[in-house]
This record gives C-alpha cells, structure tokens and sequence, in this order.
C-alpha cells in the first residue's frame, strides 16, 4: 500500500501566512506554478467563450500562437522548479536547496508570462520582452540545476541528466521563441512550441515517470516490481527528440519525402504500442483501486495514446501528399493528456507529503482529474471533427479552467498553513 501518515488533520482555521509560501522551494514554485495555471486557464476559457458570442477581441499576437506558447513552454517549468529544488537533492546526494535562492528566477518566470499574456492583447513588444524574462527565470533554474548535476557523485545520474538537457532545449527554445515574436516571424514561433512540447516539457514528464511510476506501483501492488531498465529510458528520450525535430522541420516547410513520412509513422505506431503495452506491465489495471497511483497512470496513457494519433496523422500525410492529417489532436493529447494528468497526479502527491497529509487523491481531487480528462477529451475531439469544433473548444476550455482553478484554489490553502501533523515544515 501507499504509504499513509496517520497524525490527526490540523484544524481547518489553523492560521494561513503568504510568508510559508516563500521559504520552501516546492511551496514557493507550486504557488507560482499554481497561479500562472489557473490564470491562464480562465484566460482561455474568456477568450473561448468570446469567440463562441462572436464578440470582438484585440490581438497584437494571434490567439492560437499565443495560446501555444503559454501552454507548452510557460505552465510546466515552475512546477518542474518545485519537483527538481525538493526531490532533485535527494536523487543526487547533494544538500537541500534554500527557498531564497529560487525567488527571483521564479518571481521572474511568473512576471514575464503574465507580461505576455497582457502584451498578445495591447503590444507586440511587450509579449516578446515577457517571453524574455521568462526565458531569463529558466536560464536561472537550469544553470542552478545543472550546478547540482555536475557536483553530484550519486552512481545514478541519467534521470537528472536528461531533465537538465530537456531544461536546456527549453531555454534556448524560449529565447529563441522572444526573438522570433519581436521579428513577427509567427513561423518560427510555431517551431519552438512544438519543438518544446516534445523536446523540453515531454522529456521532463517521460524522464520522471520512468523514474517514479514503477516505483510507486511496486510500492503500492503486491506482486509488481520496479522495472524500468535504461535502454527503456533511451528508446523514450531519443522517440521526444525525434518528434520535436521533426515537428519543428514541418512547421519551418522542409520538405520530407511521402517515404519518410510512412517511415515515421511505423516508428509512431511502434512506439505507441511500446508505451501502452508499458502501461500494462506496470500495473495500469493493478492501479485502477488506488486513486491517486490510477492518475499516473491514466495519464502514462495519453503519451501512448499522443503517438498512436501521431502515427495515424503522419500515416494520412503519406497516404495523401500531405493533403490530409489528424491536426493537433496529437499534441493536445501529449500536453493536456499526459502533461496535465502527470502534473495533477504528481503535484498533489506532493502537496500531501509536505503538508502532512495522506498520500491519496480524495473526493475533491479525484473529481477535479475527471473534470480535466473532460477537457483533454473535448480537445482531442475537436482536433479530430472540424463540424463540432465550435461547441467542444469551449467546453475544452471552460472544463481546463474549473480544474485547474479549483486545484490551484484547494492546495494553496496548504501550503501557506502549517503541516497538518504538527511536525516541521
């Protein structure tokens, strides 16, 4: 079983203070984290529902640019800060990481993104110096990172590495991304979300499920055990760098051959069929009892289920001279699906350890991961059926929004309260 603390719940009124929510790296980037989600959750959702009315909007950047920006590159790296500045020292032997030494690489990831998201609506110039500043944060977090990395003696490293090079190509992309919305060249911009999705956010996620989700199972199934060999972890890492390079040459109109594309989807519909049969193996129906460890893996899931609309599309690409294809049903499957349930999972397991919690998904949480598959489900379908794009876009959105609201609402009132077992932290 999941391990379970059995201290006695804090009162509810026990005293909240903002001052809790800066002197620990995972409250300090949860928060931020916690924040950037929900606004931009109900950001979409207004802009979505604008549309629906057929009411005017202002853009000095257009919505679906903007939008994939933010929702690649700008939700994911602050919580990757809370994961990596809490676990990351215990992983590489290395001591504790002080909340003050995140503070301004943080404060400046969540400043440049609400900059964006004011700048895609009044100026251009602001959106790119706010993709600036945020790339500036990520520059910070990485360099802090990659200091542990290379110090660290720890036998087992890979994990770590390889987060450190998806946080690297995160970096350069995001900077990249600033230039290119200065000089409007939107194909570009295009480009580094994709490239980022895959190379950078999707690395992060596959590099710590594969480090944590056996290992979670094993602990909480009689009978499973912790498999998750190397060769496993570079087949994944080397299929979401492909993918990142070559959805970046798609965007940039480099030619690839009908061959090449066929070529591509056997690989997709191979490494689709990898993941799912993973999915099994370790312990996806085994899980189904135990909410919080089925929210892993249901999300595990969306990654076989991201590249196997991926094979179809590229498959349709080939079989029509590139005249047809599944759209961005695969990346909305990979973002929302797998990012965004592993996040959920991952982040609420988490906020229970330190807060003195039992390490499960209660009533609250488990509602709020079926209310956000709600979402990834009307996102994909919409992706895959044009004629009903136009009501399931908003209910995408507004189901995003009351997930992601209510999430951050909930665990925000934990982090600035004192753990609920009495104990320090």
């Amino acid at each position: 079983m999941i391990p379970i603390r059995n201290a006695a719940i804090s009162s509810p009124d026990a005293a909240w203070h903002w001052r809790r929510l800066l002197d620990a790296p995972h409250r300090l980037a949860f928060f931020a984290g916690s924040l950037l989600l929900a606004l931009t959750g109900v950001w979409w959702a207004a802009v979505m529902l604008a549309q629906a009315l057929g009411l005017a909007e202002s853009w000095a950047v257009p919505a679906a640019v903007a939008h994939g920006l933010v929702m690649s590159l700008g939700l994911w790296p602050l919580f990757f800060a809370g994961f990596l500045f809490t676990a990351g020292p215990k992983w590489l032997g290395q001591p504790p990481v002080e909340a003050t030494q995140l503070r301004w690489p943080i404060g400046a990831s969540l400043a440049g993104w609400l900059l964006f998201i004011v700048g895609v609506h009044v100026e251009l110039a602001l959106a790119a110096g706010g993709v600036a500043l945020a790339a500036a944060g990520l520059a910070a977090l990485t360099l802090r990172f990659g200091r542990m990395v290379c110090t660290s003696r720890s036998p087992d490293r890979l994990h770590a590495a390889l987060v450190l090079l998806a946080c690297g190509v995160g970096t350069a992309l995001l900077a990249a991304a600033s230039a290119a919305l200065a000089l409007q060249r939107l194909d570009l911009v295009r480009a580094a979300v994709q490239a980022g999705l895959w190379g950078c956010i999707g690395l992060v996620f596959v590099s710590v499920t594969h480090r944590m989700l056996p290992f979670f199972s094993a602990a909480a199934v009689p009978g499973l055990d912790a498999w998750r060999p190397r060769w496993l972890l570079g087949t994944l890492a080397a299929a979401m760098l492909a993918e990142a390079a070559l959805a970046a040459a798609d965007l940039l109109s480099w030619s690839l051959p009908v061959a090449w594309r066929a070529l591509q989807a056997l690989a997709e519909a191979a490494m689709a069929a990898l993941l799912l049969w993973l999915a099994l193996r370790w312990g996806l129906l085994q899980s189904l009892k135990i909410r919080l460890l089925a929210m892993l893996h249901v999300g595990f899931v969306w990654l076989g289920l991201a590249f196997a609309l991926a094979a179809l599309s590229h498959g349709l690409m080939a079989a029509t001279d590139g005249a047809r294809s599944l759209g961005l049903a695969p990346l909305h499957a990979l973002a929302a699906g797998f990012c965004g349930s592993t996040l959920l999972a991952m982040a609420t397991r988490v906020s229970a350890g330190h807060a003195g919690r039992a390490l499960h998904a209660d009533a609250v949480v488990w509602s709020l991961f079926w209310l956000l598959q709600l979402a990834v489900v009307a996102r994909v379908a919409a992706a895959l059926w044009d004629a009903a794009a136009g009501s399931l876009l908003p209910i995408a959105a507004l189901a995003w929004a009351a997930a992601t609201v209510g999430w951050a609402w909930r665990h925000a009132r934990w982090w600035g309260r004192p753990r609920a077992d009495g104990q320090a932290g």
